[in-house]
């Protein structure tokens, strides 16, 4: 029974509460003046149920710009990166003016790049993310966020990669030799400074070699002749390559099987 007192107690008070009274009160300046409060407190979750509620009545007049950048950033505060990015993006149109517009534009594009998954799956957020740092980064080429900015897009471009990576590998892993020679050589062209040069090329040779030496006898001179190419390429770009062992050892194996169409 007292516990029961307690909670209803609490139920009272809670329900009698500054914050409860602001939200049933027909009073947008109530509302407004708490909700500000709060988010000064760093209060950002209850903030922005006020704040819900009072975006709409302040649309088109001066304080409009501070809640809907208030909206937004409590949104981030609190991880809500979809609704962040969302908002952020309507105060940038509505307030391309602003002092608050160019952090504003940074912090939305970096709600798309919170919302980044790992590389595995599917990179749509990871592909708009991109594109709204690139356009940050255009349109305020002397911001204090533009070295955060390039790392940002550093860091996610190099996922984009590693997906198409080990797209590529995962054929050679499935016997499906041709097609990972085809990606390969496509990641190569389509990424050419990228941290993944070195694998890719080793992984190219080893996928040459699973192709040639599983080759009908009409078609394995030529195949193995392509292994040495890819062989040769690695060890041109990387003589002290960390494959060199492996790569050595298929060199060996080639060189044996070439023998036989040089009698």
């Amino acid at each position: 029974m007292k516990k029961f007192l307690y909670i209803a107690a609490a139920a009272l008070i809670s329900s009698c509460s500054p914050f409860q009274k602001a939200l049933k009160s027909e009073d947008v300046k109530v509302k407004y003046d708490l909700a500000e409060k709060l988010y000064n407190e760093g209060d950002y979750k209850r903030a922005n149920r006020l704040l819900e509620q009072v975006v709409p009545q302040y649309a088109g007049k001066p304080q409009g710009e501070r809640v809907v950048y208030f909206h937004a950033n409590a949104y981030y505060q609190t991880k809500d990166y979809y609704l962040a990015a969302y908002q952020f993006d309507r105060f940038s149109k509505s307030y391309p003016k602003s002092d608050k517009a160019e952090e504003a534009a940074f912090l939305g594009a970096k709600s798309y790049y919170m919302l980044s998954p790992k590389y595995s799956l599917d990179q749509k957020e990871t592909n708009t993310a991109v594109d709204k740092l690139q356009l940050f980064i255009n349109n305020y080429p002397d911001s204090e966020y533009l070295d955060e900015a390039n790392k940002l897009i550093h860091e996610l471009r190099t996922k984009l990669e590693k997906k198409d990576f080990e797209i590529a590998k995962q054929y050679n892993r499935i016997s499906d030799y041709k097609a990972a020679i085809k990606s390969f050589d496509n990641f190569l062209s389509n990424y050419p400074g990228t941290v993944f040069r070195e694998d890719a090329m080793y992984y190219r040779m080893l996928s040459s070699y699973n192709l040639a030496v599983n080759s009908i006898y009409a078609k394995m001179e030529e195949r193995l002749n392509h292994t040495k190419e890819s062989y040769n390429t690695l060890k041109r770009y990387y003589p002290d390559t960390k494959y060199a062992d492996e790569a050595e050892k298929m060199m060996a194996e080639v060189e044996q099987e070439l023998q036989q169409f040089s009698k």
